[in-house]
């Protein structure tokens, strides 16, 4: 009896031993992993812009006068040299000495203006042979492997520049022309009319092919002399304009590639940094932080078929692409942490956390570069809790 008393004893003190090693054994901790792999990577920059109009015309009345209503609305298409709206002049104004003195002086202005945008012109147009030149040159030099594909890029950038530029200026000389012809129209239309007459009109027309973007003074009333009327562009011709923070624009090089995302259309469009402008401006966040903008320009490489709908003023997604690669070894950012001086991770091996030195390279914001330190498959945990040490033992989640 006392033997068996005793053997049930040592048995139940047996089972609270092992209740309490089993209480107090240290349990894994429960993680979360993913392995590193090869893959491509992007560094981007991301910012909403809008697009706009490359070359606006803003119409104004070129003498004091009666305007009639203009019958245009926005959206409508219009020739070069089709009637926007008629003048019709003061009754009884007229000009006197002083006024007819200041016309011809608006004459011989605008004739000088002519000349200026001639000669700009000819400057624009040999800037484009010398940049459509120096393409050609890079074009063989990039099929002969001498030079990086990020420079034939810049040569194309530079020469579709140019040729916007040739564009301009022929623009530009067409509306000096009308511009010195509502100089000249100023003095031909300078007497009110007499009784019995239709008044004199004076017409403002379309220096070039376009649509009306906006009408500024659309009802019939007395106009000043300089007063805009009417803004009129071409919707093909659209560019993209951007506010990037400051330390992001120095990471956007011209002729850079970008993707403009969300911006109604069923694929996203490419495009191509045109200029990143030198100076910046001050801008206050909606949090009311104040922040150091810099505007960037884009052109759409896109075919104008891929996006037809959009207008002047439409909000955009722009994607800048600062650094890719196709295939590089990643893991995710959640991944990683600081270590002294350097960067860490945890490896799961054999059931295990062990810890890790890394090198990290070109970080896309979700996903991280590895230079050194691990190899495709090796699983690493996310979010490592503050708990997990070096061996601790681990456990997966759903596992």
């Amino acid at each position: 009896m006392p033997v068996r008393r005793f053997t049930g004893l040592s048995a139940a003190l047996g089972l609270v031993v092992l209740a309490l090693a089993w209480g107090f054994w240290p349990r894994p901790v429960m993680v979360e992993t993913e392995a590193a792999r090869q893959s491509a990577l992007q560094v981007t920059v991301e910012e909403e812009g809008r697009t706009r109009v490359k070359d606006r015309y803003l119409l104004h009345a070129p003498v004091d006068g009666y305007l009639r209503r203009i019958e245009l609305e926005v959206g409508d298409a219009v020739e070069a040299g089709e009637v926007v709206a008629l003048l019709e002049p003061l009754r009884p104004a007229v000009l006197d000495p002083r006024s007819r003195a200041e016309a011809e002086a608006r004459v011989a202005a605008a004739r000088a203006a002519i000349d200026q945008a001639g000669a700009t012109l000819r400057q624009a147009e040999a800037d484009a042979r010398l940049a459509a030149d120096e393409f050609r040159r890079r074009e063989e030099m990039l099929a002969d492997g001498l030079i990086s594909r990020s420079e034939f890029d810049q040569a194309r950038s530079r020469m579709q520049a140019a040729d916007a530029a040739v564009a301009a200026a022929t623009a530009a000389q067409a509306v000096a022309r009308h511009e010195l012809e509502g100089a000249l129209a100023r003095l031909r239309h300078s007497a009110a009319a007499s009784e019995g007459e239709a008044p004199e009109t004076v017409i403002v027309d379309a220096p070039v092919a376009g649509r009306v973007l906006r009408l500024i003074q659309e009802s019939a009333g007395v106009v000043a002399a300089g007063q805009p009327l009417v803004e009129m562009g071409d919707p093909r011709r659209l560019e993209v304009v951007v506010e990037v923070l400051s330390r992001d624009a120095v990471q956007i090089p011209p002729g850079g590639r970008v993707v403009f995302e969300r911006w109604g259309g069923e694929r996203d469009l490419e495009g191509r940094v045109r200029t990143v402008e030198p100076t910046g401006f001050t801008k206050v966040s909606a949090l009311g932080v104040e922040e150091q903008r810099v505007l960037v320009v884009a052109d759409i490489d896109s075919p104008p078929e891929a996006w037809q709908r959009l207008g002047d003023g439409y909000r955009v997604e722009a994607r800048f692409i600062v650094w890719e690669r196709e295939s590089v070894l990643v893991v995710p950012a959640s991944a990683l942490f600081r270590r002294d001086d350097g960067w860490a991770v945890f490896v799961v091996e054999e059931g295990r956390a062990r810890l890790r030195a890394v090198d990290r390279g070109a970080d896309s914001g979700l996903r991280t570069e590895i230079l050194e330190g691990l190899a495709a498959g090796d699983e690493v945990v996310l979010h490592p809790p503050d708990e997990l040490e070096d061996g601790t033992r681990v456990e997966r989640y759903g596992t």
